[in-house]
């Protein structure tokens, strides 16, 4: 059975938990180090959906012909 990549919110759950779990100091090394590499597998996971998020955020005004006009959200301020 394959597993599914996690949500966003799934996944910063996740890693406050490692995060946790890291701070508190008292993980083998080993584990520590399974903890670490799971954390940053959930790091690109939240920077790929979030990338994802940013890209279908727009920013409409008014065109030239009075029809709207889609702007990247980061476009100039009107």
């Amino acid at each position: 059975m394959e597993e599914k990549e996690p949500g966003f919110e799934e996944a910063m759950k996740r890693l406050e938990t490692i995060v946790a779990a890291l701070e508190k100091g008292d993980a083998s090394l080993s584990d520590s180090m399974k903890l670490f590499e799971e954390g940053s597998a959930l790091i690109r996971r939240c920077g790929e959906l979030l990338d994802t998020a940013e890209q279908q955020v727009v920013k409409l005004r008014k065109g030239p012909d009075g029809a709207p006009e889609e702007l990247p959200f980061d476009a100039g301020a009107d």
